[in-house]
């Protein structure tokens, strides 16, 4: 186990280690970890080598050299690998938790600012059983007994007599405390998240709601062989679909509408027409692949634009002396995949459709997936009630967000700019 500054402070026994090594196992298997080489192989890094004594070992630099393959000067300031990779760890860890069907499972996690991974035990029941035992045991207490005891203190002295406490004060204290308990965490559980308030005015709708995503051209599709599925024949003809970074938040905010009951329809922007959205509230996805979102997003302080060669793209502010912008290089992009993205998150009420708009869009596809997850990630949003006024839930809102795309893989978003109107 590891305390808070970071210091492994535990000897494990075998069975401890074999208990962490099989909740390890299930928690690879799953698929919050089973898609993906990178988690996984950290994650089993770190954890082995807390068991085996060395966790005070376990640095950024040290992973990066023997996790990533780092040569031993590089620099954890330009190549944040290792933070991204943990905090992607950590998002993914409470997701598994989140889902699991078994509450009495020994939990491993990785507290944030540290990468010594900590190991929590299920309390036991017997534990919860001699508590209650004792509290009883005064009821439990034979008639004899107490008399004895009520007898010694009838012989003291008036000044020396103990006030006397009747088994039934530690019934009522117990209720009570109970009853405190249970409605101090009925008022917490009952107030609304961020993320309820942000979604509140679109689910508080009769309206039907809509999904408006973006769709790219395919030149032709492989197939393969039904008697003999290992060889492969390339077909070329012209074709419609969803890119996977795309269909990401797609299905997020799918299963997001599901979760809460609410009928939606599936709208493909470019068969969109201005009637359509004059039906009800509006989800636009994606940026530059998507034309109403760009249409939505113009008048916007916050907004998309681009060099006539679309070598470069950026989300501008129209407000700020000298312009701010935050850009992206497509041949830094495309070359590397590794680049810092920028996406735009929006709720806002639309002036040409009288409807509410929900817009996620970043400038790459990684800014995309990041702004999805912002919207449909419960925790994700509480970064903005810093920025945020009183009333900000029955504003218009508009966030620019950004996110560190290693190796393809965006990392948890952070508001970068805000504005409420």
């Amino acid at each position: 186990m590891a305390d808070f500054e970071g210091v492994s402070t535990t000897v494990y026994g075998e069975d401890m280690k074999l208990d962490i090594l099989r909740q390890l196992d299930r928690l690879l298997e799953n698929p919050h970890f089973s898609h993906s080489k990178r988690f996984p192989t950290f994650l089993r890094f770190i954890v082995q080598e807390e068991l085996e004594g060395r966790g005070d070992q376990l640095k950024e630099r040290t992973l990066g050299i023997e996790v990533f393959g780092r040569h031993a000067g590089y620099d954890t300031t330009s190549d944040p690998i290792v933070r991204v990779t943990a905090a992607e760890i950590r998002k993914r860890i409470a997701q598994y938790y989140q889902d699991s069907e078994s509450p009495d499972e020994l939990r491993i996690s990785l507290p944030p600012g540290s990468y010594i991974p900590r190991f929590d035990w299920p309390r036991p029941a017997s534990t919860a059983l001699e508590t209650q035992q004792a509290v009883a045991l005064p009821l439990n207490g034979s008639p004899h007994a107490l008399s004895e005891s009520e007898a010694s203190l009838q012989h003291l002295p008036a000044h020396q007599a103990r006030p006397r406490f009747h088994p039934w004060w530690l019934v009522f204290a117990g209720i009570l405390i109970c009853a405190c308990t249970a409605g101090g965490w009925l008022w917490i559980s009952s107030r609304p998240s961020t993320l309820d308030k942000f979604w509140a005015p679109i689910f508080g709708s009769n309206e039907p709601i809509a999904l408006c995503f973006p769709q790219s051209q395919f030149t032709g599709q492989t197939l393969r062989d039904a008697s003999a599925p290992t060889q492969e024949r390339h077909l070329d003809e012209h074709m419609r679909g969803v890119v996977l970074d795309d269909l990401q938040p797609l299905m997020s905010f799918s299963g997001l509408l599901e979760m809460r009951r609410r009928h939606y329809t599936l709208l493909a922007e470019d068969t969109v027409t201005l009637a359509d959205l004059r039906q009800g509230p509006t989800i636009f996805l994606g940026a530059f692949d998507n034309a109403w979102t760009l249409r939505m997003t113009h008048d916007l302080r916050y907004r998309f634009g681009n060099d006539p060669a679309m070598t470069r793209f950026w989300i501008e502010d129209t407000q700020s002396r000298p312009q701010q912008l935050w850009s992206v290089d497509r041949e830094v992009q495309q070359t590397t995949h590794n680049y810092r993205d920028y996406a735009i998150v929006a709720r806002f009420r639309d002036a040409n459709t009288g409807k509410l708009a929900v817009v996620a869009a970043g400038i790459a596809r990684g800014g995309t997936v990041a702004a999805g997850e912002f919207l449909t990630q419960p925790g994700e949003m509480d970064a903005i009630r810093a920025r945020a006024p009183k009333d900000w839930d029955g504003k218009n809102m508009e966030f620019v967000l950004s996110t560190e795309i290693i190796d393809g893989s965006s990392s948890p978003p952070k508001v970068v700019a805000a504005y409420f109107w």
